[in-house]
């Protein structure tokens, strides 16, 4: 593989330590600026709006560039909205901070994702994306435990400061080893907007948004599922989430290898069996043993599906991949926020720290049915276009597929 992917890795290796490690600090922040930890939670959810918004926006202003040098103007805006988070006189500035730097999470996926796919072979597409998306694999187990460590250790402040460093890393891995691919192909508002004509454009990002939700439901609510159900530590729980970083690791590898062979039904078994084991997880939550060897499979399932969720609407979107692959990242994003607050509406009600299990498996299965939509229109549409008139058949199959 090209060392080009090994820059966007380092990339994303930041960009995921600092989307997650706020988790880790939040009531160091919380303490030091005097405010409750359900507003410093704002932190969280502020910067998963932000990829929302600041993806799309981003990815269109970036459209007249090339895609090397788009790439290294985010990394200067993650770099810039982690420095002012470390330096944060007040909560707000804090918030900005956080803002700011997750403007550049969505389109720096997005965009990468199409540089990845295009340094490799066709079949090699979604590998390509899987080890870019490898470095935010990485960060759950390395980056947000030891950004997690060095926070209480050291201060909050040092390890938004080291991150920002990593983003300067970042920024010279991509300006040395990615290589200068020209404006993006068709770079017009208009003709990247178009790609949401197709249907499965939107039902590539819906099954983005059920199901990864479906993972985030649980995960959001680790802490006291694991200490109250479990039984564990408050310290236990950091492992736990080491292991399930792992287990992302391992299913983003392993996603991308068998979605290159057969993106459709490595979909279909990794979906099926993540919301077989959300549901599973609701009788294993109460058992340490059991609880430890289930989180590892949710990861792995839950993040099995994301190379080939992506490279499925970079195919879809073929004419103009760029927008609708920020926009993917963004669903995630939205994902994340949905299921997090569907899993605190259930405790609320009183069904426990483990009912949030059940909203999870429940998105996923969604996301399944969507597959299978999504198989039937595909096939439909492969059937259909040799009875089209000649000439006109094989560009609409180029463009949908």
């Amino acid at each position: 593989m090209p060392l080009a992917l090994l820059a966007l890795a380092i990339g994303a290796f930041g960009i995921g330590t600092t989307e997650f490690v706020i988790m880790g600090v939040l009531p160091q922040v919380a303490g030091e600026f005097g405010v409750s930890i359900p507003a410093a939670g704002w932190l969280v959810s502020g910067y998963a709006l932000g990829v929302v918004v600041g993806a799309p926006i981003l990815t269109v202003l970036g459209t007249k560039v090339s895609r090397k040098k788009m790439l290294l103007f985010l990394m200067g805006v993650f770099i810039a909205g982690n420095a002012l988070s470390a330096i944060a006189p007040t909560f707000a500035v804090m918030l900005l901070g956080r803002v700011v730097a997750s403007f550049a999470h969505g389109a720096f996926f997005g965009i990468g994702s199409v540089v990845a796919a295009g340094l490799v072979a066709p079949a090699k597409k979604a590998s390509a994306i899987s080890l870019m998306f490898m470095g935010l694999t990485v960060a759950n187990i390395i980056g947000v435990p030891g950004g997690t460590y060095i926070g209480q250790a050291a201060g909050w402040r040092v390890t938004f400061g080291i991150v920002a460093l990593l983003g300067v890393v970042g920024f010279l891995g991509v300006a040395a080893l990615v290589p200068e691919q020209g404006k993006p192909q068709a770079a017009k508002i208009r003709t990247e907007f178009a790609a949401f004509r197709n249907v499965q454009v939107w039902l590539a990002m819906a099954m983005t948004v059920l199901g990864y939700g479906g993972v985030f439901a649980a995960i959001t609510y680790i802490a006291p599922m694991m200490t109250d159900v479990a039984g564990y530590s408050e310290g236990g729980v950091t492992w736990l989430l080491v292991l399930f970083g792992i287990g992302m690791f391992l299913g983003n590898l392993l996603g991308g290898k068998f979605a290159d062979k057969a993106l459709l039904p490595m979909l279909f078994v990794a979906l099926a069996a993540l919301s077989g084991t959300l549901l599973l997880f609701t009788v294993t939550a109460h058992s340490q043993v059991l609880a430890a060897i289930t989180l590892p499979v949710i990861g792995a399932l839950g993040f099995a599906t994301v190379p080939p969720l992506q490279k499925w609407i970079l195919d879809q979107a073929s004419a103009a991949p760029t927008l609708a692959s920020a926009a993917n990242i963004g669903a995630f994003n939205l994902g994340n926020a949905l299921a997090a607050w569907l899993g605190g509406v259930v405790i609320a009600a009183g069904y426990g720290y483990t009912s949030p299990n059940w909203v999870g498996a429940v998105l996923a299965a969604t996301a399944l049915l969507l597959s299978f939509l999504a198989a039937f229109l595909d096939r439909r549409t492969r059937a259909a276009a040799p009875s089209a008139p000649a000439g006109i058949a094989a560009p609409v199959a180029a463009a949908q597929r």
